[in-house]
């Protein structure tokens, strides 16, 4: 049986020297929507790729022709930047790519063109929107030329469409979230105008013809062009949308839908259109369902949003400003999409909450410095404890726990500060021995967005679905384990392996511990964990990413972007429009980088940060509760694997995976923050990787958990 397969990438940040571009991770969505929609692309198998390196963008379009069979249709989508040499060869950036390293860092389109010509695919469907050297004529190119596409990219059997025949600038609008010629495609698909023989069927010619139309009206100089062998043009691409009854009854249940709920009034009026369409009770039903459930889904994760900028606005002053009200009540309205009715519990809910623990405070806290910050540790101001304290740790009194005060930061797109604000949060002190010890910050409970939206820049398909996740409050390190605090507990109590002492390649005391595995981490909890009869262990992924994020949902605690002033990581690379800087080329001492809101340091690069938990592809079946992911199937996957366990202690489901013989299970686990030489869209909130539990890489550190159950 023949099969529909596509692979749609979408590449938006680059190298130094190329400009970045806000429309493909957008473009690949519309694309996606449309060619996935039963009713109109029907694809079967779908796959999207958001500003990959080039090994794993090669390898995607590689699996996508080699996988399909004769009968099969195949279709490739890239959204990005078009580069040629000298000799007008073309080449399709990747998310490294830079102006003077293309060749080495950019796919050649003859990578495509070979792949294409070695599919056993009868019918095979290139789309490129791109541009390929106007957008870059200074220093590379400075005259307008036209390449030879069907060179590039034509043989029989495929139809290649691109958005435009030769050098060309005109690629985003200013208005528009698509780019020019990918609206058109996605408009003549979904409004069905392409269809122009009205035969319910859309062609690749067809389609074409119509977005080329569009796109001179509004860019006279731009020429979308089409490269036929064979029946290239006779592709069937999409069924027509305009006379389907079921996306008419769609389009009137969207209409009327609000935070994923339909009105009584809207109800009746949608089930008399529901008659007039002729559609059944159980087809309305599902597509009622189908639209409502993402809306609702959205609805929950925009009061959660809500909840914690109001939360913070709180914790900052108390009452709120008149400003700060009305900026509230303009984001929650035109951004958020929630009724009065909607914010008003919340409101009333942190009002209680803070209240209660003495955290609202009656004055600002806040002000604006112009002063830049200094590359020296953060001095920690302890301060009088409130009437409050937080839940505690087993066997530890309310006399050990204080407060300090410390400094947040905020940038702009450019990396510029532009707010700094004081915080205070509490903490107690957990005492090594030879004058040594590990500060654990209270982290309060909480639900929060986990994973990065296709749009965020070096974003990636690991990092979704996007859901929310509860978290129940617990005590995570302000720093990393330092060198000196590993020695002291390398000295406690063997309870699984040995473990080296002073195992780091940079050495210092107060740099963060580094070359150690996962096994080794574990160990280092474990004794931890026996000697003072607290329930220590590795953060669950869930936990790292709340703690990291402390109820921002941009891709950095400081904002939309970092820099080396903030964080320590190879500078050579930038994010978003902030500037190169400094690549250290080494660890750098804890807590000489701005916090976040929850008081911890160095969440952002210096050392990847080991978690709990097993690698996973992406957050498919993820759980919703902050636990360890798998920890109740490690039985099933293992038998036996628990049978024979050294009861450190077993008291929640979290805990439980720290008495586990841990050196039987060799997935790969969970690596979080970055490092000093990796790029900074390593070092996003979101962003995860893995290694062997057996890695022993000089970038990979920890910091521990203290559980309240």
């Amino acid at each position: 049986m023949s099969k529909k397969i596509a692979l749609l990438i979408g590449v938006s940040e680059y190298g130094e020297g190329i400009p970045p571009l806000s429309a493909p991770p957008h473009d690949v969505n519309a694309m996606k929507r449309v060619l996935e929609h039963p009713q109109m692309g029907a694809f079967d198998d779908l796959k999207t790729l958001i500003n990959p390196e080039l090994v794993p963008m090669k390898k995607a379009i590689q699996n996508l022709f080699k996988s399909a069979e004769k009968n099969d249709l195949v279709l490739l989508f890239f959204s990005g930047h078009g580069i040629t040499d000298d000799d007008n060869r073309l080449y399709f950036t990747t998310y490294l790519t830079a102006k003077d390293d293309f060749e080495a860092t950019a796919m050649p389109a003859s990578f495509v063109q070979q792949q294409s010509r070695n599919s056993y695919a009868k019918r095979q469907v290139i789309i490129l929107d791109c541009c390929y050297s106007g957008a870059f004529a200074e220093g590379w190119q400075t005259k307008s030329v036209g390449l030879d596409l069907k060179r590039e990219l034509g043989a029989e059997g495929r139809v290649v469409l691109t958005s435009s025949s030769a050098t060309q600038t005109s690629f985003e609008q200013p208005d528009s979230l698509l780019s020019l010629y990918t609206q058109y495609l996605v408009e003549g698909i979904e409004t069905g105008a392409a269809d122009k023989d009205k035969n319910g069927r859309i062609y690749a010619r067809e389609l074409h013809d119509y977005a080329k139309i569009k796109v001179r009206e509004v860019k006279p100089k731009m020429e979308p062009a089409i490269i036929l062998d064979k029946e290239g043009f006779n592709i069937l691409l999409s069924f027509s949308a305009a006379n389907n009854p079921e996306l008419k009854f769609r389009e009137l249940v969207k209409q009327y839908a609000q935070c994923g709920e339909l009105s009584p009034r809207s109800r009746e009026i949608i089930e008399v259109k529901q008659r007039e369409l002729g559609i059944s009770d159980r087809a309305a039903t599902e597509i009622i369902e189908e639209i409502l459930e993402p809306l609702r889904q959205e609805h929950l994760i925009n009061l959660s949003r809500y909840q914690a900028e109001y939360r913070q606005e709180v914790q900052r002053q108390y009452p709120l400003t008149e400003k700060t009200l009305k900026e509230l009540k303009d984001w929650q309205i035109s951004v958020l999409g929630l009724r009065d009715e909607d914010v008003v519990e919340i409101q009333q809910q942190v009002i209680s909450e803070l209240g209660n623990k003495g955290e609202i405070l009656p004055n600002s806290l806040s002000y604006f410095a112009e002063t830049k910050t200094q590359q020296q540790p953060t001095i920690d101001r302890t301060v009088k404890q409130s009437n409050h304290i937080s839940e505690l740790p087993p066997s530890l009194s309310q006399d050990r726990v204080n407060w300090f005060e410390f400094e947040i930061v905020k940038v702009n797109r450019r990396g510029e500060i532009e707010h700094r604000e004081q915080q205070k949060a509490q903490y107690f002190t957990e005492y090594l021995g030879q004058g040594l010890s590990l500060e654990m910050v209270h982290i309060p409970g909480g639900t929060f967005i986990m994973g990065s939206p296709p749009m965020e820049a070096t974003s990636h398909n690991s990092q979704r679905p996007q859901h929310l996740v509860t978290i129940k409050p617990f005590y995570l390190g302000k720093y990393l384990v330092t060198q000196s605090q590993w020695e002291v507990v390398s000295n406690f109590s063997k309870i699984h392996q040995d473990i080296n002492p002073n195992p780091s390649y940079f050495k210092d005391n107060n740099l963060p511990v580094e070359s150690v595995s996962w096994y080794d981490a574990m160990e280092f909890c474990a004794r931890l964990a026996q000697k003072t009869g607290k329930n220590y262990r590795l953060p669950s992924e869930a936990e790292w990413e709340y703690a990291c994020r402390a109820g921002t949902t941009t891709p950095f605690y400081f904002g939309e972007t970092i820099t080396t002033e903030l964080a320590n990581y190879n500078g050579n690379y930038r994010f978003a429009d902030a500037p190169k800087g400094e690549y250290r080329q080494a660890t750098t001492p804890v807590g000489i980088f701005p916090p976040n809101a929850f008081g911890l340091y160095d969440l952002h690069g210096n050392v990847w940060e080991w978690c709990a938990d097993p690698w996973h592809d992406d957050y498919e079946g993820a759980p919703n509760d902050g636990r360890i992911w798998d920890l109740d199937d490690w039985e099933q996957e293992k038998p036996g694997f628990l049978g024979n366990i050294k009861k450190i202690f077993a008291k929640s489901e979290n805990d439980r995976f720290q008495s586990v013989e841990f050196q039987k299970d060799r997935r790969d686990r969970l690596l979080r923050g970055g490092c000093w030489i990796f790029n900074p869209g390593n070092c996003r909130s979101g962003n995860r990787y893995y290694s062997t539990p057996d890695s022993h890489g000089n970038y990979n550190g920890f910091r521990v958990v203290c559980s309240l159950e």
